[in-house]
């Protein structure tokens, strides 16, 4: 689902370099990435996604080589495929917390909002205790909620690929259970690959395989 090859990236002005010279992540394998701060594992899933391009080698996302599209057809591939949870967040703050679910279906034609999506966003949010917050807005709600609304979002397309930038990181460990749960189960659903950086270890056996970053080759 994912490969990765002789890949270099670097950010403009020099500084941060990160080069893998391999790496594979088969369909519906769930692999968790580990590593010191610094070593780029966020770079990692920002390249995959295609949000940024390396300066050399290739990143494939099925038969699709992303790194070779051009922006239009990348953001399009991104977002009729890939499921990204933002460390961040990304929510829109003047959208309420359904509208930012709901917001990939309004930023492109290729995606129909239909009632059944409707009825899938409550699913969701029910699934992870939003049912009763949709109409607020982010600043109204608390950090781990804000992580679940932007969870939601990622799910809410039904995405092949998955990808996750500490989606637990804000979450109680009775919420990071529940999370982890509603991911491994949605993409267990969609037979959908899922990649997720991760510094909590306590989570790493729940998942398929674990790459340490610390194994690629960084440099500043």
């Amino acid at each position: 689902m994912i490969s990765l090859r002789d890949l270099a990236f670097a950010h403009p002005g020099g500084g941060f370099r990160l080069e893998v010279p391999d790496l594979t992540v088969t369909k519906g394998e769930r692999v968790a990435v580990v590593g010191p701060s610094g070593t780029g594992k966020t770079t990692l899933l920002n390249l995959v996604a295609g949000l940024l391009i390396p300066q050399s080698g290739t990143v494939d996302v099925g038969d699709t080589c992303v790194s070779r599209l051009p922006d239009p057809a990348r953001r399009a591939f991104r977002i009729g495929t890939i499921g990204f949870v933002f460390q961040n967040f990304a929510l829109i703050d003047y959208l309420t917390a359904g509208e930012n679910i709901l917001y990939p279906y309004r930023i492109t034609n290729a995606l129909e909002l239909t009632a059944d999506v409707r009825v899938r966003a409550k699913n969701l949010a029910q699934a992870v205790g939003l049912a009763g917050k949709l109409a607020r807005k982010p600043a109204a709600l608390s950090q781990g909620e804000q992580q679940r609304v932007a969870i939601c979002r990622a799910l809410i397309t039904q995405p092949t690929l998955l990808l996750a930038d500490e989606a637990t990181g804000n979450l109680d460990p009775e919420n990071k259970d529940l999370i982890l749960d509603l991911l491994f189960e949605q993409a267990a659903a969609q037979n959908a690959t899922l990649l997720a950086v991760t510094h909590d270890h306590a989570l790493l056996d729940r998942f398929d395989r674990v790459i340490d970053f610390a194994n690629f080759r960084t440099s500043r």
